[in-house]
């Protein structure tokens, strides 16, 4: 068994689904940040718990052949990429891996495992940027959390984001430092400026800027609002976001608008969408499409099937298959994004969808109580998954088909082995990349109701 600072060689031959390598010293797994399958290396044991330890590198003696030299400079120090030290091809395969690695070990399925959807590019796809304040040095920063801690790591041009971002939060950062505003301090619980929260349509290049304060803060930024518009003509909006609470939850659910109108405008699958500051949106639009575009091909719908679009956000999912469908059904608990989704579909002219606000278990058991029989449900929770009043919900209503979209393939594996024993088979299952170079990997999960 290892000891703590213990030195050894060996050899990575595994990545985890967080990203770290996995060596084996002295019969346990080390579990080793920053490297790549191939590497070897000399491994400095830092923890040991009973069944596996943690290590870093104190010297790689041999590189893998997927190991590239990454492009951040702060890579190492923020919390939010994991792969930019291998290629791009040895980060699609670890996340196959674990997808497959999932709906194995937890679900005990083999389905069809179809080919990774990967991305076409992984620098500055990224639609939308949330960056947490902090004061430095006596002036206003502004970044991303630091792994597993709350210490604001100044990002000043991230690859993932558009480059206009970061030209934008510098003039805000410099406005705040100008009139004097005071920034939220999260262990005092003092100051107002919480977040800068930045969205942009990738196909319409409309942007909305959102700050996050602790108060109605907004006569300060009558001159700021001049100042931007004036500079940047893609920005249509802009917004104050009231958050009071000691919180982690980035927005508050009250939002003002200051300049412009209370939205942004975009483009999914061909249909129009409108996004407001408290709207979910795939924050990688391209990779999203083709991932929506599976799903269609998944739930194959009829012209005479209903489809019910569980946790529906703005309606973008249901709203791409609509066109196939005789009947859309969206449930979504934000009810600013019920207002977006019933927009949505009256922007494009699509008459057969209905939007309803509330929990997704709730919501549809009256549905289904009123006669509601979808052929296909379309699930798309959270990261945590779907809560067990919903899974018993959709099983109740014994659609033919489910399609589950998820971010998150251990809560997706999860899911569909209590669906597996409640009368559903998975059938395929393909992973996709909608975040590159970060830990994160979504999935879509073919499941069949089992005749007998």
């Amino acid at each position: 068994m290892p000891e703590k600072n213990q030195v050894c060689n060996a050899e990575i031959t595994a990545l985890t689904s967080e990203g770290s390598g996995v060596c084996r010293v002295d019969g346990m797994a080390v579990f080793v940040p920053d490297t790549a399958v191939g590497d070897k290396i000399k491994v400095r044991i830092v923890k040991v718990l009973t069944s596996y330890a943690y290590g870093i590198v104190e010297e790689i003696t041999e590189s893998s052949p997927d190991r590239i030299t990454d492009n951040c400079q702060v890579y190492k120090k923020c919390g939010g990429c994991v792969y930019r030290h291998i290629s791009y091809e040895a980060e699609c395969r670890a996340k196959a891996d674990t997808v497959r690695d999932a709906f194995r070990r937890i679900g005990g399925f083999e389905p069809e495992f179809e080919e990774f959807l990967s991305a076409d590019t992984t620098e500055h796809y990224r639609n939308k940027a949330q960056y947490p304040l902090a004061v430095q040095n006596g002036k206003a920063v502004c970044g991303f959390y630091a792994q597993r801690s709350h210490r604001v790591i100044p990002v000043h041009d991230c690859a993932l984001q558009p480059e206009i971002f970061s030209s934008i939060t510098n003039d805000i950062l410099d406005y705040i430092d100008s009139k004097k505003l005071s920034v939220y301090d999260e262990v005092s619980g003092n100051g107002l400026l919480r977040h800068i929260y930045l969205r942009r349509g990738t196909h319409s290049g409309e942007i909305m800027v959102c700050i996050v304060a602790r108060k109605d803060v907004s006569r300060q930024f009558s001159s700021l609002c001049r100042n931007l518009t004036e500079k940047y003509s893609d920005i249509k909006s802009i917004i104050l976001n009231i958050n009071p609470k000691c919180t982690n939850v980035i927005l508050g659910e009250k939002c003002i608008t200051l300049w412009g109108s209370d939205h942004i405008n975009d483009t999914m699958c061909g249909n129009s969408i409108q996004i407001s500051p408290l709207s979910f949106y795939q924050v990688n639009t391209v990779q999203a499409e083709k991932l929506y575009a599976k799903a269609l091909e998944y739930a194959s719908p009829s012209t005479t099937d209903t489809i019910a679009d569980l946790y529906c956000g703005a309606g973008t999912i249901g709203l791409s298959m609509a066109h196939k469908a005789g009947k859309i059904i969206g449930v979504e608990i934000v009810p600013d994004a019920i207002k977006n989704a019933q927009f949505n579909a009256k922007m494009n002219n699509i008459s057969n969808a209905e939007f309803y606000a509330g929990d997704a278990g709730n919501v549809f058991a009256e549905l289904s109580k009123n006669g509601c029989s979808p052929d296909i449900i379309i699930l798309d929770p959270p990261r945590k998954g779907c809560s067990e009043d919903t899974l018993r919900t959709v099983t109740n209503a014994a659609p033919q088909k489910i399609v589950m979209i998820s971010c998150n393939p251990s809560t997706a594996a999860r899911d569909a082995k209590w669906l597996s024993q409640h009368g559903y088979n998975t059938v395929k299952v393909c992973g996709a990349d909608l975040f590159p170079r970060t830990r994160h990997v979504e999935c879509v999960v073919l499941m069949s109701r089992d005749k007998a």
